[in-house]
């Protein structure tokens, strides 16, 4: 069974971390990232989300929300499944959208990535 509590590392060394998931799939935990839309630092930032209990022998499903509130005015969604491979190694697959806020309507096709 994947675990999602823990620490997690992405391909550009970013860390992920899950304080616990509640009962009922909730979870909380901030986000480490080294990619910023604005370059330098890395920066925490809280995350939020919650896991979908597999059925038999499935794999959880799940989504977070990272709020980039310290550097940047933006939000990003990501959605995923946790695997285990043969060898007992934890994978998680994520895709995301980021919103990054415009001023105005006319701008509003180049705020999500």
């Amino acid at each position: 069974q994947c675990q999602l509590s823990g620490l997690w590392k992405n391909e550009q060394d970013s860390l992920m971390e899950i304080s616990g998931v509640t009962d009922s799939g909730v979870f909380q935990g901030k986000y480490l990232t080294l990619v910023t839309l604005a370059g330098g630092c890395a920066h925490t930032s809280p995350l939020t989300g919650a896991q979908q209990q597999p059925s038999k022998g499935g794999w959880p499903t799940f989504a977070f929300t990272v709020r980039w509130d310290k550097f940047s005015n933006a939000t990003t969604a990501f959605v995923g499944q946790c695997f285990v491979d043969a060898g007992g190694k934890e994978t998680l697959t994520t895709m995301w959208l980021l919103r990054e806020a415009v001023g105005s309507l006319e701008e509003d096709w180049k705020a999500t990535r």
